[in-house]
């Protein structure tokens, strides 16, 4: 007889470190306990929180917001693709933005200085649209 190793619950900081969504558990435990993690609908605000196999987490990573549902709990943590066997990605591929797009700023010459304080007020515009 087999015994299954793998735990029924896991903490939510700990498997979203183990499924190397961020690079670090205290990196993870912050994200959930700034309420920026949600499971199955419901908003989470402790890290300490038990997910399963099954369970839907939304949660934000840099600029996106990831939808992954969890296909499995690990007992360490594996490389980046054993990571990719916890979890399956409910997100539809997003389309990348245009090259153009990416980049508004102006531009300065090297070297030119720092920007005057009218050259700021305009980089601001750009940056923030009011």
């Amino acid at each position: 007889m087999e015994q299954d190793t793998s735990p029924a619950k896991m903490r939510i900081d700990k498997w979203l470190w183990h499924a190397r969504f961020f690079r670090t558990r205290s990196l993870a435990a912050k994200a959930v306990d700034g309420g920026h993690c949600r499971v199955n609908r419901e908003r989470i605000k402790k890290s300490g929180y038990a997910v399963r196999v099954g369970d839907v987490l939304t949660f934000a990573q840099g600029q996106n917001i990831r939808v992954i549902k969890i296909q499995a709990l690990a007992d360490r943590r594996g490389s980046a693709p054993q990571a990719v066997l916890l979890y399956e990605d409910l997100d539809p591929p997003s389309a990348k933005p245009a090259k153009d797009m990416v980049d508004q700023s102006p531009k300065r010459d090297a070297g030119a200085g720092r920007p005057t304080k009218r050259e700021r007020r305009e980089m601001e515009k750009v940056r923030m649209p009011l």
